[in-house]
């Protein structure tokens, strides 16, 4: 395999177990809180903008090297 497979693989398993521990952090609070902390709508575009951003950064950052 190549390095730009591999990048991948283990580039979007990293970055989706973020974005699941992320959802997690933002669950245990509402549910600690006994209300929402944040909103539901919120709280997906975190788990998902964030570790989305992040990886596409990180293959910017990559594709020059």
């Amino acid at each position: 395999m190549t390095n730009k497979t591999l990048f991948w693989i283990f580039g979007v398993m990293q970055h989706l177990l973020l974005g699941i521990i992320i959802f997690l952090i933002f669950h245990a609070f509402n549910t600690i809180h006994g209300e929402a902390v944040i909103g539901f709508d919120t709280q997906l575009l975190l788990s998902i903008g964030f570790p989305l951003f992040t990886l596409l950064t990180k293959y910017v950052n990559y594709s020059k090297s």
